[in-house]
């Protein structure tokens, strides 16, 4: 016996996950991680905070970086605000590159500034 999708919230819900950019999906969670950590250290160049999370650009030997930090709550649970983010700050990073290392992307476990250590995710290595 074959069943259809009949009811328009279904149907709806399956459209929409057809139409979502690839990069949309891809990117979710730690899956886009090359698997293992990196530190970086470098001035921050450009700010971006806000949901589904914070982006900064920051200037690692002449190359630019895009960090991926935490959500407005997990940024402030790790004692952080955003002052912290400011243009021409140093900053350093440890988290898990893209796979694809071309990308210069990282997503940041843990952030110091003034060489003060912050945990946006402490179960993690």
């Amino acid at each position: 016996m074959t069943r259809r999708i009949t009811r328009p919230i279904s149907i709806a819900a399956l459209a929409a996950i057809l139409v979502l950019p690839p990069a949309a999906v891809a990117h979710h969670g730690w899956r886009w991680t090359a698997g293992e950590n990196i530190s970086l250290t470098g001035l921050i160049t450009a700010v971006r905070l806000g949901n589904p999370h914070g982006l900064v650009t920051v200037d690692v030997d002449g190359e630019p970086w895009t960090v991926e930090v935490g959500q407005p709550w997990r940024n402030e649970r790790a004692g952080l605000t955003d002052a912290d983010f400011a243009i021409g700050r140093e900053i350093r990073v440890e988290g898990e590159p893209a796979a694809a290392a071309s990308r210069r992307v990282i997503k940041a476990e843990r952030l110091w500034f003034d060489g003060q250590r912050h945990e946006l995710y402490p179960e993690r290595d």
